[in-house]
């Protein structure tokens, strides 16, 4: 499968349950879908045009990353998570190419922040680095190297505070 020619597109009212059979298919249970479900539903914390999904030949969603609004103190930030693959398409790239289409929608938006909570392996590949560096920090206690954050545009640094996410996150 190519790893640098995936399609991606935000998410259509269509795709809702594409969307979800991709994360149940990723994860071990079923609460990253239903985080995605209840994230959909809070008017406070969709932001339309930031759940993007990579499609394969026949536009159907192999891929998703997903955009939330959190803050960081009084600060609006946005929430990198759930990311997903389908499994048969894992490791090809589509959720690298969901990630990057997500944070190129969350720039053309104006956003600046953004932060993860998420494999420290990983996400550094798209700029992200320690939260804590940043004076970032959650209200739970979780490895130092798993959070981190994105500052969108160098123009406007990162703030400092403790992230508060959306309540569906029951953080």
């Amino acid at each position: 499968m190519p790893t640098s020619s995936w399609t991606t597109r935000p998410e259509s009212p269509a795709d809702a349950d594409a969307v979800r059979t991709v994360n149940l298919a990723a994860f071990p249970t079923p609460g990253e879908a239903d985080l995605v479900d209840a994230l959909r539903a809070d008017p406070a914390a969709w932001l339309d045009g930031l759940s993007l999904v990579t499609v394969d030949a026949d536009d159907r969603p192999v891929g998703h990353a997903l955009l939330t609004r959190c803050h960081i103190d009084d600060t609006p930030a946005l929430c990198l998570a759930p990311c997903a693959v389908l499994p048969t398409h894992q490791r090809t790239g589509a959720g690298a190419a969901a990630i990057r289409a997500a944070l190129e929608a969350a720039t053309a938006r104006g956003e600046h922040h953004v932060v993860v909570l998420g494999h420290p392996g990983y996400y550094p590949r798209f700029g992200f680095t320690r939260a804590s560096a940043h004076g970032i920090k959650l209200s739970i206690e979780v490895p130092d190297e798993a959070l981190m954050a994105l500052a969108l545009d160098p123009a406007v640094p990162l703030p400092s505070g403790t992230v508060r996410y959306a309540a569906a996150f029951g953080i």
